[in-house]
C-alpha cells in the first residue's frame, strides 16, 4: 500500500524542488484509475483520513498514523463531499450520480441510509451545538438541513445562486454559505434555519471553497472566476486583501498550526500562502503538483498534507499522496 518515492520518482514529479511541501509517499487506492476524487476529510477523534473517489463512487479510510487503507465503502456513486460527525461515529456524503446525502456509519463501514437531495449535493458542514449537517445542492440552489440524531431533513433553504462551500464559525453559531453565481457571503443562523444577512463581495467572482480563521475573524474564499484568494474580515464583512491564484481553485483549508493557508488548483499546484498577521499575507509558493489535483487534507499533528491524484505524468492512476509539510 505504502510506497516510498524513489529518486527516479522524485525527478520526474513536479513537486521535486517545493521548499515547503516534499513527497514523502503515496498510498495506492483499489477505485478506477484516471477517475475524478473530490473532498478530504479528517476524523481527529480516529486518527483516519476520508477521502471521495467521485468517479469510483467510492469512500476511502485510511489511517493517519500508519497511513494505510483501512477500508473502501462502496454505494456512494458520485461522492463529492463528506463530513465526519463527531460523537456519533457517523460521516455524510453527498452523491451526485444519485443525488442523495449518504448516512455511513464508521463502526461498521456501511452506508446505513440515503436522503433524497436534488441535483448535486456537494460541499457539507456540521454544526456541532445544533445537532445539524448543512448540505450544499449546488445546482439545485439550496442548502439542506439534516438532524444528525434523527437523520432527517429538517428544511431547504432556497436561493437565486448555485450554493458552495459551507463553513459554521464557532465564535458566532453561524453557518457561512458561498452563493457563487452572485458573489455573496450568506450567514444562516442555525437556531432558526434563516438567511439573517448577505454581504457582497469585491474582487472575488465565483466564490466557491472556503476556510476559517475564527481566532482572527477571517475568511479565505476560493474565488473560481477570477483565480484569486480573497480574505474576509468577519467582523466588517469586507475583502481586505485577494492574492493571485493558479487556474482552477477549489478546495482551501487553513492549519492554524503553521498560520498557513493552502489552496489546491486545478491546473496541478498547491498554493501556500502565510497569514503573518490578520491584515497582511505573504504568498509562501505556488507548489508545481499533477494536473486535476484540486482537494487536499492537513494533518497537523504530523504534519503532513494529502492531496489525491487521479494522474501522473500523463497516465491515469488512483493514489493519494502524502507530503511532509516543511
Amino acid at each position: 500500500m505504502f510506497l516510498k518515492y524513489t529518486l527516479l520518482g522524485l525527478l520526474l514529479g513536479c513537486t521535486a524542488h517545493s521548499a515547503v511541501l516534499v513527497p514523502s509517499g503515496s498510498i495506492e487506492l483499489p477505485g478506477k484509475a484516471g477517475a475524478r476524487f473530490d473532498y478530504l476529510t479528517i476524523d481527529e477523534d480516529h486518527r483516519h483520513l476520508l477521502a471521495a473517489h467521485l468517479g469510483a463512487g467510492l469512500l476511502y479510510v485510511i489511517d493517519l498514523d500508519t497511513e494505510k487503507l483501512l477500508r473502501t465503502i462502496p454505494d456512494l456513486p458520485g461522492i463529492e463531499g463528506v463530513e465526519y460527525v463527531p460523537g456519533l461515529n457517523k460521516a455524510y456524503t453527498s452523491n451526485w450520480g444519485d443525488k442523495t446525502i449518504g448516512v455511513v456509519d464508521l463502526s461498521s463501514m456501511k452506508v446505513l441510509k440515503k436522503l433524497p437531495a436534488e441535483n448535486k449535493p456537494d460541499g457539507s458542514v456540521y454544526a456541532a451545538p445544533f445537532g445539524k449537517l448543512y448540505v450544499s445542492d449546488e445546482r439545485a440552489k439550496a442548502e439542506i438541513v439534516v438532524d444528525v440524531k434523527t437523520d432527517k431533513i429538517l428544511k431547504t433553504l432556497r436561493f437565486t445562486s448555485e450554493t458552495g462551500m459551507p463553513q459554521f464559525d464557532s465564535v458566532t453559531n453561524r453557518v457561512y454559505l458561498n452563493l457563487q453565481d452572485e458573489n455573496v457571503f450568506a450567514e444562516i443562523d442555525p437556531a432558526s434555519d434563516t438567511v439573517v444577512a448577505r454581504h457582497e463581495l469585491t474582487g472575488c467572482q465565483g466564490n466557491h471553497g472556503m476556510a476559517l480563521d475564527t481566532k482572527n475573524r477571517r475568511a479565505f474564499l476560493a474565488c473560481e472566476g477570477n483565480d484569486k484568494l480573497a480574505v474576509l474580515d468577519l467582523n466588517s464583512f469586507k475583502v481586505t486583501t485577494t492574492i493571485s491564484l493558479p487556474g482552477g481553485v477549489d478546495v482551501i483549508k487553513f492549519d492554524p498550526s503553521t498560520a498557513r493557508i493552502y489552496a489546491a488548483c486545478y491546473d496541478g499546484y498547491i498554493s501556500v500562502i502565510h497569514e503573518d498577521d490578520p491584515d497582511h499575507f505573504s504568498k509562501v509558493e505556488d507548489v508545481r503538483v499533477q494536473p486535476k489535483v484540486h482537494s487536499l487534507a492537513v494533518d497537523a499533528k504530523n504534519r503532513r498534507l494529502y492531496a489525491s491524484e487521479q494522474e501522473e505524468n500523463g497516465k491515469p492512476v488512483s493514489k493519494m499522496i502524502i507530503y511532509d509539510v516543511k
